[in-house]
C-alpha cells in the first residue's frame, strides 16, 4: 500500500527566531548583492571612504591576495575597541556581529559622522556574516588591537597590545576571505573594481586611493585635483557640444531654504550630439546605479534653466513644446549629492528615495547653469538648437504612432482637463475621486503630460454588468471615451490604437471609501478592459495619509513630511526622536481626503514623477483565472456567503479605520 503522507504539523514550535547574523546567511539577496563579493567588499571600502568623508583620511589601499582574500587599509581615526558602555561587548566586535549597530545613526551635533554612507549599521557585519574568515586590526590612542571572526562568529577573541616602533599611528586594516558558496562567482569583476575605486579618489580630491595585486606584482593608483570635470572629459566616447558646466553648492548655516548646513552637490554635466552618455551619480560616495531623486533633481534644474534661455531668446519654434528628456537625452553627467540623512531604496543603496534631494540638487544647479547660459549667450544657443532638435524628433515619432479614429471620433468629456502631449511613452490621466480633489490636481498637475478626469461618487460595480449596458452609467461612459479604448473581454483583441495615455492612474482618498473605490474601478478594468491591465497602462496612485511637521532638530532645519500609513507614521517618530526631536514637539495632521491637500502638496506627493508613488497593477503570480475567481468572490452579487466566510477566516488581519 502506498504510504498516506502525514499533515505537516504547526505549533509553537514551529515558529524559529533567526538569532545574529543568521537573517544574513539565510537569505544574503536582501542584505547585498550576490552576483559576485563586490558589494560586500564595497561595505568595508565605504567605511573608509566615510572616514575620509569626516576629514579624518588621506589614504585608502586596497590589496588582492594570491590566496583570494581582499584587504583594505585606510588612516582614518580607527574604529573603537573599549567595552561598550550598555552592551559591555567590545565594540569593534558589536559593529561586525551585530545588525543596526554603528556609529552613523547620531547625524546631530557631537556625532561622529555628520555626513556618511554608511546609514543601516548593516554594511560590514553582512560581510563578516557571508565570510570564511575577517581578521580586523586597529590602531588606534597609541594601542593595536586585532579580533577574528569566521561566518560571523568571534574565533580569535580581541587582543589589545601596545603600538610597536613600526606600526601606524592610527586607522584600521580588515583583510576578509569570502564565503563562495553565497555567491554566483567567486571572481571579483576587475572593471567594476576599479571604477568603484577611481570614482571614490573623483569624488574625495587629494584623496589617495590604491589597488594592488598581489600575485602580478600590479599597483594602480588614483588622485585627482581636477575634480569632476577631469573624470568626466576623459570618459566622454564624443567631443561635448559646448565646454562642460561644472559647478558645487553646499548649505551655509542660517540659509533659509530648509536645507542643513554642509547638504548640497558637485555636478559636471557635458551635452554631446552622438555617442553614448555617461551618466554616474553618488550621494555621500555611494554610487547610485539606478538614479534616484537627485538626478531627477539635476534633471529639473537643467529643463528649467534650458527652457527659460530659450523662452527669454524666443528660439522656440510655433508647435514646438519642449520636455525634461530633451534637454537630458544628450547629457552626460557625474552628480555628487551630499545628504545629511538620506533614504535609500533598500539595504544595497542604488537608489535615492528622499523627497528634499530633488528640491536640493535643483535650487542649486538651475541658478547657477542658468547664469552661466546667459553669460555665455553663443553657447547657450548651440545648445538650445540641439534640445529642439530632440523635440522635433520625438514628436515626430509619436505622431507616426497616434492613429486618429475615423469619421466617429468621441467627443470628449466636457470635465476632463486634458494634457497637451499627445505622446504616450509620457502622458498619463488620472482618475480622481471628488470633484474638490479633482480641483486641487488641475490646478498641481504638469498640464504637459498630465490629465484630470474627476469621478463624482462611487462608481458602479460592473462585475456582472452586460458590456451593452455599461455605457448607460456616465461616468464608466466617461472614463472609455476619455481612455479612448472600447470596453472588451479577455479574449478579445481590441484596437488600442486610440489609447490617449500611456498610464491611466486611479487617485483616489487614502482612507477605507477611496479604497471602496479604488476597488471599484479595480474591477471595472479588470472585467471589461483587461487588456489595458495586460500591457501594462493601469496603475494606482498612493496619496499620503498623514502629513507631520517636524520641528528643527541638530542640523536639520523644520520640515514637513509625509507617511502613507500608520506603519510609515510610527517610522517617521521614530526617525524624528533619533534626531533629537522632544516628544510632542511635531505636528500630526491627517488628511480626511486628497480635496484637503493643497494644489502644492498634491504635486509633491502624488503627481510628480519623481516623488510619489504609483504602483502599476498587474495580474501578478496569481494569473488570469485565479483572479476572476478571486474578485467573483468579492464582487458578485450572489457571493455573500463566501464573503462571509472569507471575512470570519481572515477579518483578524485587517485593521478597520473608521
Amino acid at each position: 500500500m502506498p504510504s498516506v503522507k502525514q499533515p505537516a504539523k504547526y505549533a509553537e514550535e514551529s515558529i524559529r527566531v533567526l538569532k545574529g547574523l543568521e537573517p544574513v546567511k539565510q537569505r544574503p539577496g536582501m542584505y547585498t548583492r550576490t552576483d559576485s563579493p563586490l558589494h560586500a567588499i564595497q561595505e568595508i571600502v565605504d567605511n573608509a571612504a566615510d572616514e575620509a568623508l569626516a576629514g579624518f583620511g588621506k589614504r585608502i589601499a586596497v590589496t588582492l591576495h594570491a590566496d583570494g582574500s581582499v584587504s583594505v587599509e585606510d588612516d582614518g581615526r580607527g574604529i573603537p575597541f573599549g567595552l561598550h558602555p550598555e552592551e559591555k561587548v567590545p565594540v569593534l566586535e558589536i559593529v561586525y556581529t551585530r545588525l543596526h549597530a554603528g556609529g552613523k545613526f547620531d547625524k546631530g551635533a557631537g556625532g561622529a559622522y555628520s555626513f556618511s554612507g554608511g546609514l543601516h549599521g548593516v554594511g560590514v557585519s553582512v560581510t563578516n556574516a557571508l565570510a570564511k574568515k575577517l581578521a580586523v586590526t586597529v590602531y588606534r590612542e597609541g594601542q593595536v588591537a586585532t579580533i577574528a571572526f569566521s561566518g560571523g562568529d568571534v574565533v580569535e577573541p580581541l587582543a589589545v597590545r601596545k603600538a610597536a616602533a613600526g606600526d601606524r599611528k592610527q586607522g584600521t586594516t580588515v583583510r576578509v576571505w569570502p564565503d563562495a558558496k553565497y555567491f554566483d562567482s567567486a571572481e571579483l569583476p576587475r572593471p567594476e573594481l576599479t571604477h568603484l575605486l577611481r570614482s571614490k579618489a573623483v569624488l574625495m580630491p587629494g584623496v589617495v586611493v590604491s589597488l594592488a595585486h598581489e600575485k602580478s606584482k600590479e599597483t594602480q593608483s588614483w588622485q585627482y585635483k581636477g575634480g569632476l570635470a577631469d573624470y568626466l572629459q576623459q570618459s566622454l566616447s564624443a567631443d561635448p557640444l559646448i565646454p562642460l558646466f561644472e559647478g558645487e553648492h553646499y548649505a551655509e548655516e542660517g540659509e533659509a531654504d530648509n536645507n542643513a548646513e554642509g547638504e548640497g552637490a558637485a555636478w559636471c554635466v557635458a551635452f554631446t550630439e552622438e555617442g553614448n552618455t555617461l551618466r554616474e551619480s553618488y550621494v555621500n560616495l555611494i554610487p547610485t546605479v539606478a538614479g534616484g531623486t537627485h538626478e531627477s533633481g539635476l534633471k529639473e534644474g537643467l529643463f528649467a534653466a534650458v527652457k527659460g534661455f530659450i523662452d527669454l531668446h524666443s528660439l522656440l519654434p510655433k508647435g514646438v513644446k519642449l520636455m525634461p528628456e530633451d534637454v537630458f537625452s544628450r547629457a552626460s553627467f557625474v552628480l555628487s549629492a551630499k545628504v545629511l540623512d538620506p533614504q535609500f531604496q533598500g539595504q544595497t543603496k542604488e537608489r535615492l528615495n528622499s523627497r528634499d534631494a530633488l528640491r536640493l540638487v535643483s535650487n542649486y544647479t538651475r541658478p547657477a547653469l542658468e547664469l552661466w547660459l546667459n553669460q555665455h549667450v553663443e553657447h547657450g544657443k548651440r545648445l538650445a538648437e540641439l534640445v529642439i532638435k530632440q523635440a522635433q524628433t520625438r514628436q515626430r515619432a509619436s505622431q507616426k504612432v497616434e492613429k486618429r479614429r475615423g469619421s466617429g471620433v468621441a467627443v470628449l468629456p466636457g470635465k476632463l482637463t486634458d494634457c497637451e502631449s499627445r505622446d504616450l511613452g509620457f502622458n498619463e490621466v488620472f482618475l480622481v475621486e471628488g470633484d474638490s480633489a479633482g480641483g486641487s490636481a488641475k490646478m498641481g498637475r504638469n498640464k504637459e503630460t498630465q490629465a484630470i478626469l474627476p469621478l463624482r461618487g462611487k462608481v458602479l460595480n460592473t462585475w456582472e454588468v452586460e458590456r451593452d449596458l455599461l455605457f448607460k452609467n456616465n461616468e464608466i461612459h466617461d472614463i472609455a471615451v476619455a481612455v479612448g479604448v472600447d470596453p472588451h473581454g479577455a479574449a478579445d483583441e481590441p484596437d488600442l490604437s486610440g489609447l490617449r495615455y500611456g498610464k491611466v492612474c486611479i487617485l483616489s482618498d487614502a482612507d477605507v471609501d477611496g479604497s471602496h473605490i479604488q476597488v471599484l474601478l479595480l474591477t471595472l478594468f479588470f472585467r471589461h478592459f483587461p487588456k489595458l491591465i495586460e500591457r501594462g497602462h493601469v496603475y494606482v496612485a498612493k496619496p499620503p495619509l498623514f502629513r507631520v511637521d517636524a520641528p528643527a532638530r541638530g542640523k536639520k532645519p523644520a520640515a514637513k513630511l509625509y507617511a502613507l500609513d500608520d506603519g510609515e507614521l510610527e517610522a517617521t517618530l521614530d526617525k524624528l526622536r533619533k534626531e533629537g526631536a522632544h516628544e510632542g514637539s511635531w505636528t500630526i495632521s491627517r488628511f480626511k481626503g486628497l480635496g484637503e491637500m493643497s494644489a502644492e502638496q498634491l504635486w509633491e506627493t502624488t503627481l510628480n514623477p519623481d516623488t510619489r508613488r504609483l504602483l502599476q497593477v498587474s495580474f501578478g503570480d496569481l494569473g488570469f483565472a485565479a483572479t476572476t475567481v478571486a474578485l467573483t468572490k468579492l464582487m458578485g452579487k450572489g457571493e455573500a456567503a463566501a464573503r462571509r466566510e472569507l471575512m470570519e477566516l481572515r477579518g483578524d488581519a485587517v485593521e478597520v479605520d473608521v
